[in-house]
């Protein structure tokens, strides 16, 4: 088994001076996931995360590695297919934190009821080898057992497809240790500060320690900005000026006991009164809303 390397040693790899292939801003999924393909291709590789992996945006997830059945109405084939590819490769490469999990889609006519129906049998067969289970309909009887607490007035039936869950925090860790493994250093608790450059083009990072306070430059001849939504903070490193080319959707989690929604099968509703997707979904022993 190897041994991680410890916090003092990786500080030392990056005071060394060297020139570095590739500097990943960001330890989320994105960036983990970055530094991973890097290192393992060869390229000396550094992530810097300026607080707990994961602590953006990937933590703050439904827990779902899924196809997107809601672009399925908006006709983006291409992208459930791809999405389907990586719900397939996760659950070989990871199946002790990825798994399938049965979701059930209320239905308050037959008409509803064929028509999910229907788009779900697509979504099962752009899974094509790596569909989990088929999809079935459901009579007004077995919905209401598979959802208890469901307000049984107007269900007329439903529909049970399959999708994937996971946790998101372990598989953070997980990447984080593969790309450590292949020789990247993967640092958290340290912000980056700015970014270096010269003759017209970025050529690093400026950052710290921050439990030390010890500030030091890293020379890349690449630099990656996986931060998210904090992604034009970075950009106007550079361009103090720069227009921001991120639009922010909002969305909220919340997280129930675990009597909201008794059983092991989630819910999904695909259209809401403001166009939303809403899910409540098992999530170790509460429920994910």
């Amino acid at each position: 088994m190897s041994v991680s390397p410890s916090r003092a040693e990786l500080l030392a790899a990056l005071r060394s001076g060297k020139t570095w292939d590739v500097v990943i801003i960001g330890g989320g999924a994105s960036g983990l996931g970055a530094a991973v393909d890097a290192a393992a291709r060869g390229y000396s590789t550094v992530l810097l995360e300026r607080g707990d992996y994961a602590c953006g945006t990937s933590s703050r997830s439904t827990k779902l590695i899924h196809g997107g059945v809601r672009y399925l109405r908006q006709g983006d084939i291409g992208l459930v297919r791809h999405a389907l590819a990586e719900r397939s490769r996760l659950l070989v490469n990871a199946p002790h934190l990825v798994h399938a999990l049965p979701f059930v889609i209320p239905a308050r006519s037959a008409i509803q009821r064929l028509y999910y129906g229907a788009g779900l049998k697509l979504y099962d067969l752009l899974a094509g080898a790596s569909s989990l289970q088929s999809s079935r309909l459901l009579d007004r009887e077995e919905t209401l057992a598979a959802l208890p607490g469901l307000d049984p007035l107007g269900v007329a039936g439903g529909i049970r497809y399959w999708d994937a869950q996971f946790d998101d925090a372990r598989l953070a860790i997980a990447l984080m240790r593969t790309a450590t493994e292949f020789g990247a250093v993967c640092l958290n608790y340290s912000p980056v500060a700015g970014l270096l450059q010269a003759k017209g083009r970025v050529c690093g990072v400026a950052a710290c320690d921050a439990e030390s306070g010890e500030s030091f430059e890293i020379q890349a001849r690449a630099v990656i900005n996986s931060t998210g939504v904090y992604a034009d903070a970075v950009r106007r490193f550079e361009q103090p000026d720069s227009a921001p080319i991120l639009s922010p959707s909002q969305g909220v989690h919340l997280v129930l006991d675990a009597g909201f929604l008794p059983g092991g099968t989630a819910l999904m509703i695909p259209d809401t009164t403001d166009g939303r997707v809403m899910f409540a979904i098992p999530w170790q022993g509460k429920v994910l809303l």
